[in-house]
């Protein structure tokens, strides 16, 4: 899961990536509103972390913006005001959680996976597709009860198809999101990720759309 960190306080920024990389999250930091992205990229970041109180700017406004202009990332709100008047406003401007600093990173990596869950429409830390079950915080799959033996890209693909059963995800995006450092992989390297998870999983499980992508199949 690749997140996109807006903060511009270095401690906590430092402190926010080195957490989340222990817990297997990659991330992006930005400590500046104008270096935002003019909307999150959903083919890119599963999460963005917001600060409200930017050197340059003002956190409820990039919000603002980015779901009007129909964002659909996942924003999880970082701030030191705790005032009801402010979690109420970043909740009804489109934010996900609003979070108040200081707070324990535990806790908000908890967080930021109950809205992934949210967000994929699994109600539990265990996703369930018919008798593929699939742990994200564990890195861990199983099938029919079996234990799946998965190389990390693999796992990273069984995630991001599962996150939307039955919906087609794109070539393109399999490749970024498989490589989300970095630059995308080539379609050839995902075509290879793609079979060796279908010997693993069931050739009937993950179907190609010719020219699109793939589907995985409940």
């Amino acid at each position: 899961m690749h997140i996109l960190l807006i903060e511009d306080d270095l401690d906590l920024g430092r402190a926010l990536q080195a957490a989340l990389k222990v817990d297997g999250l990659t991330s992006e930091w930005l400590r500046r509103a104008r270096d935002a992205p003019r909307v999150p990229d959903a083919t890119v970041f599963d999460c963005v972390l917001l600060d409200l109180s930017l050197p340059d700017g003002n956190g409820f406004e990039l919000l603002a913006r980015w779901r009007g202009e129909g964002g659909t990332v996942p924003v999880i709100v970082i701030t030191a005001r705790s005032a009801v008047e402010d979690r109420l406003a970043g909740l009804d401007g489109g934010a996900d959680d609003f979070v108040i600093k200081p707070f324990a990173t535990a806790e908000l990596i908890s967080r930021i996976r109950a809205v992934l869950r949210r967000s994929a429409r699994q109600a539990s830390e265990v996703w369930t597709l018919g008798p593929l079950s699939i742990a994200p915080r564990r890195h861990q799959a199983t099938l029919a009860g079996s234990a799946l033996e998965l190389s990390p890209r693999e796992f990273r693909l069984l995630l991001e198809l599962a996150r939307e059963p039955g919906a087609v995800v794109a070539k393109g995006v399999l490749a970024q999101r498989l490589e989300p450092l970095g630059e995308p992989l080539d379609f050839a390297a995902v075509e290879v990720h793609v079979s060796n998870l279908r010997r693993k999983i069931g050739a009937t499980r993950v179907h190609t759309v010719r020219g699109v992508g793939y589907m995985l199949t409940p």
